[in-house]
């Protein structure tokens, strides 16, 4: 039987590009034809869904979403939640409380976590939090220059000690704005854009330009041996 992977991809601010991390997530997964499952946790018609219309909106603070996701896991190879910013922390937590970090370490199911920072020295709190319960899991540390972030005052020991908590650090650039806010207008994942020869060549080419350095960048999660 084939162990089940939930891929989380979380934040405990908002502002830091965690969505648009996804979007490129779910494109590099069916680029590399992975069976994939996605859940948007933002209230309403949801943020992800929007851009992939197959993605179910859950509340992961109920049991009944809970039970949405986490008790249908091998309907798919993989499971990518999208996760509502600032409740990163508390849906690790869950995950502890109902068994399934239990389960990662018993072999039964992988889990891995991208944890989208934000540009200060308070970000380091964050990586140490979430660090210290998820022993077992692949947990990686994602920078996304979606504003031209700078990540500031990390040249330190400190923050040398908080990266190392992680498998590596995945670095996103920044894709050009007025690209962005065409995928953005057209509400299509990148790939469809992309594809789509009706959209301007110069927007499409842009992207598709972006999209490889993203698909590079995302390489060390080695979807292929998930």
């Amino acid at each position: 039987m084939t162990v089940p992977t939930v891929m989380i991809v979380g934040a405990d601010k908002g502002g830091v590009g965690k969505t648009t991390l996804t979007r490129a997530l779910l494109d590099y997964l069916k680029a590399n034809a992975i069976d994939y499952r996605a859940f948007d946790t933002e209230p309403g018609p949801g943020v992800l869904k929007r851009f992939f219309p197959a993605a179910e909106v859950v509340d992961l603070s109920k049991s009944d979403g809970q039970m949405t996701v986490f008790d249908t896991l091998q309907r798919s190879r993989m499971t990518v939640i999208d996760c509502k910013a600032g409740l990163l922390s508390e849906i690790i937590q869950t995950l502890a409380n109902i068994g399934l970090l239990d389960a990662v370490r018993e072999g039964k199911l992988n889990l891995v976590i991208l944890h989208v920072l934000g540009a200060t020295v308070e970000s380091l709190k964050e990586i140490e939090a979430t660090a210290s319960i998820i022993a077992g899991c692949r947990y990686f540390l994602v920078t996304n220059h979606i504003n031209d972030t700078a990540y500031f005052g990390w040249g330190n020991p400190e923050a040398a000690a908080a990266m190392a908590m992680s498998e590596a650090v995945i670095d996103v650039t920044k894709l050009d704005s007025l690209a962005c806010e065409h995928v953005d207008k057209a509400s299509v994942s990148f790939n469809d854009f992309v594809a789509n020869q009706d959209n301007s060549m110069v927007m499409r080419g842009k992207v598709r330009h972006w999209l490889g350095k993203v698909f590079a960048a995302l390489a060390p999660l080695k979807v292929d041996q998930a």
